[in-house]
């Protein structure tokens, strides 16, 4: 790879649409879900895809569940997603963010939480 092609490779890395959002982790023998947000879903969804090849847990939240049930036992779900739009800076997507969070956390109220 020359230094042209990888120039354009981090170029279109750059200007690809960012993708937020609210998600959780679903343990799906008890129902009980960690509820999180992030700026970067698709690492999320990576991070976690990793962690249940490898039978390593990636929150301490989840630790023991995670020890009983197997990595198996847990699902990751996107909830609600939200694309950062090119005028907004990255604390203004992150405030998006934690407000969509909220607003998750108020509908979801009833159900068991980590």
């Amino acid at each position: 790879m020359d230094k042209q092609d990888r120039r354009d490779k981090i170029a279109a890395y750059k200007a690809r649409p960012v993708t937020g959002g609210v998600f959780c982790i679903k343990n799906t023998i008890t129902g009980r879900i960690l509820l999180q947000a992030a700026t970067d879903l698709h690492g999320c969804k990576n991070r976690f895809d990793f962690s249940q090849m490898t039978g390593s847990c990636i929150e301490h939240r989840l630790q023991q569940d995670w020890k009983q049930y197997g990595a198996q036992a847990f699902a990751f779900e996107i909830l609600d997603t939200m694309e950062k739009k090119e005028t907004q800076t990255g604390r203004e997507f992150q405030d998006d963010i934690d407000a969509l969070l909220e607003s998750w956390r108020e509908k979801l109220q009833e159900n068991p939480q980590y």
